[in-house]
């Protein structure tokens, strides 16, 4: 065996990559920030420097892994690192071994199962399911006395791995046992690789010519913003404020998407001019029906909840149920709210509309302000709502299997409330007819909800308060 002689010369972002010492090291964000560079220097110099040690490198298609390491490392392993094809290894003079690997469905994960590695490597970790890296943490398990076990991460904003990367290094919301002191992310743009900036410069100019929510994602690394997102007017510095004192005359009504094992998602809407105010969250789980109104009406106190709109599920036939009185019958979920001082309305299901009105709600106003605010107290809600991504198939809708409960509350809301337009058109009673099959029916003052008709001497002031 020869030399092996490392070119190339990290940047000062690549610097704190490879002096990190943390369980789990992430790197990047923006692209453009040498992460696949920064990834494979360090597990050769983490080979090179523990003899014995053994590492896996994963990409998520073999592909990828072919042209981002295997054709890299062979060129600059070569003479130095043996390497086999059929398990595509790279074992050192030292008796260290670099494994690459692949990971292109759930299921593959088994092939890697009783094995033991002292560092794993997650390229491009948000095209990871959380399925997948949890898995590959329980192979990440070493009796070595002088290194311990490590993980690393590189990846931009965006995949279906988007949600547990953004929680564990961005947002750093951390369950069960995990630990903050545990984490940790360096973000790297492309104005951090000197290197790429002197060879081509005409990259930058095409990540800043890039519309504005793939610029955002693609230069700035905005992990509020990435490609596949869903609810791309999604804007945290714009979406999201500090909470305020809500006037009493301001029309309030709740959300609920109901949710056993699932999260049960109730928020707390209130209306100034028809913009849309969601200013409190309740998000639980495993917490029984009867349970859930009780918070309900607590948190409400002496505040004038107009209505109610629920999932419409909650009308299905569940079995036996609990009634207030401790008695035991036969019922769903919608009654056992009623029973308990909740009273609900079937909330409209319409997905795809209902997906089309938020986006309506998110868009900016001519005074600069969206027609639907968020306090920063909604924290679930601000966390999941701009992780939803396009569903593959059905291209319209949010895919399947996300947390969308929280989304799917402020859908049956929003769905509630008039559609998002510049102006409202008044359309005399004497042309139209008084019932409809919707929430809403039409006045002398056009379309009102159904909770917001009082008699004809309190009209005006409810639909004032209401803003419709």
């Amino acid at each position: 065996m020869g030399e092996v002689i490392l070119k190339g010369r990290p940047n000062a972002r690549q610097v704190e990559f490879f002096k990190a010492l943390a369980r789990h090291i992430a790197y990047g964000g923006a692209r453009g920030g040498g992460k696949s560079w920064a990834m494979r220097r360090k597990f050769v110099l983490l080979a090179l420097n523990y003899p014995g040690l053994k590492l896996l490198l994963l990409r998520r298609t073999l592909p990828e892994l072919r042209e981002n390491h295997v054709l890299p490392l062979l060129s600059e392993l070569h003479g130095f690192a043996k390497y086999k094809d059929d398990d595509k290894s790279f074992t050192f003079p030292n008796g260290s071994r670099i494994k690459l690997g692949y990971c292109d469905t759930d299921k593959d994960v088994y092939q890697y199962q009783g094995q033991e590695y002292d560092v794993i490597g997650l390229e491009e970790a948000t095209h990871f399911t959380e399925f997948m890296r949890d898995f590959f943490e329980t192979s990440n398990r070493s009796t070595r006395t002088d290194f311990k076990p490590r993980m690393y991460y590189t990846s931009n904003p965006g995949g279906i791995g988007h949600a547990w990367f953004k929680r564990l290094f961005i947002d750093r919301d951390y369950k069960g046992k995990e630990k903050a002191e545990n984490y940790v992310f360096i973000p790297a743009k492309v104005y951090d690789n000197h290197a790429l900036m002197e060879s081509n410069p005409e990259y930058v100019e095409t990540l800043e010519s890039l519309p504005d929510d793939q610029r955002e994602a693609f230069l700035h690394g905005n992990w509020d913003v990435f490609a596949g997102q869903y609810f791309r007017e999604w804007r945290r510095d714009t979406h999201v404020i500090e909470p305020f004192q809500i006037p009493n005359h301001w029309f309030r009504f709740c959300s609920i998407d109901w949710g056993y094992n699932d999260p049960c998602a109730v928020y707390w809407h209130a209306v100034d001019d028809r913009r849309v105010y969601t200013y409190r969250e309740l998000y639980i789980t495993q917490t029984n029906a009867s349970d859930v109104a009780k918070k309900i009406v607590q948190l409400s106190g002496r505040e004038q909840i107009e209505y109610t709109v629920a999932s419409p599920d909650m009308w299905h036939k569940r079995g036996t149920a609990i009634s207030k009185d401790g008695q035991t019958k036969g019922e769903n979920i919608a009654e056992i709210f009623m029973d308990n001082g909740v009273w609900l309305e079937k909330a409209d299901n319409d997905r795809i509309l209902g997906w089309t009105r938020m986006r309506e709600y998110m868009k900016m106003q001519p005074d600069g302000k969206p027609l639907w605010i968020i306090f920063n107290n909604c924290t679930n809600l601000i966390r999941t709502l701009p992780q939803l991504i396009h569903d593959d198939r059905r291209v319209e809708d949010v895919s399947d299997g996300l947390e969308d409960h929280a989304a799917e509350s402020c859908r049956y809301a929003l769905m509630s409330r008039p559609q998002a337009v510049g102006t409202i058109v008044t359309t005399s009673s004497d042309l139209m007819p008084q019932t409809l099959d919707t929430p809403f029916v039409i006045t002398d003052n056009g379309f009102r909800h159904k909770s917001e008709v009082a008699t004809v001497d309190e009209d005006a002031e409810w639909f004032r308060r209401a803003g419709w």
